[in-house]
């Protein structure tokens, strides 16, 4: 399994393109003008990639950006965690509020639980519900490879903001505690901002995480 990351947009968000025997999936599709975009249509076509699934960890406006471009480029509908719905319908708000343009949205095709799976060529990811960052955030767990892609629930030396819709820290906290700092120290974490971590170092340093 590959994770390329490509940060863009003025919020330097981190979009992700994993793939595995030519599958690939675009995750968090934050590219903001024609050269962001350029280089993860380049990275696809030298890869010669088949993009089979478009994913959100949550619907934040930096994370969606580009959300309809690669739905009509593709002919794929996103897939997300339904908790979220209501910030993607908010999307020209969220743009208006942080003075970003896009177009909207369409309506996703699937929502993700902790029942559910995304499978790239012989690999299968697991779903784990995070809440507290976002109602619906979500993380993509990849156990055969050893990592996870977080969204903004957990960076290097911090976690995601609380005070946005429905955000909460007593509820991101427990999120992080039960769903993230229960996999291996040497899981690896690819966040939605900053560089990649790991479990074991956010858990031996990170300041918000001493207490557990």
């Amino acid at each position: 399994m590959t994770v390329e990351t490509f940060t863009v947009n003025p919020f330097q968000e981190n979009s992700y393109i994993c793939h595995h025997e030519g599958e690939a999936a675009i995750i968090d599709p934050g590219f903001s003008n024609a050269f962001e975009r350029e280089r993860a249509t380049k990275y696809l076509k030298d890869n010669d990639l088949s993009i089979t699934h478009l994913l959100l960890t949550h619907a934040h406006i930096d994370h969606i950006i580009d959300c309809a471009y690669w739905a009509d480029e593709t002919r794929l509908a996103f897939e997300m965690h339904e908790e979220d719905l209501p910030l993607l319908a908010a999307s020209e708000e969220q743009a208006m509020m942080f003075g970003v343009r896009m177009a909207k949205p369409p309506e996703p095709g699937r929502f993700l639980t902790e029942d559910d799976t995304i499978r790239l060529g012989t690999v299968e990811w697991e779903i784990r519900h995070v809440p507290g960052h976002s109602p619906g955030s979500i993380c993509f767990l990849d156990r055969d490879h050893g990592f996870v892609i977080a969204g903004d629930a957990l960076f290097a030396g911090s976690i995601g903001r609380t005070d946005l819709w429905r955000g909460s820290m007593p509820v991101l906290l427990n999120s992080i505690r039960t769903k993230l700092l229960t996999l291996p120290d040497k899981t690896v974490v690819y966040s939605g901002h900053g560089p990649s971590t790991t479990i074991g170092r956010e858990r031996e340093t990170n300041p918000f995480l001493q207490q557990f």
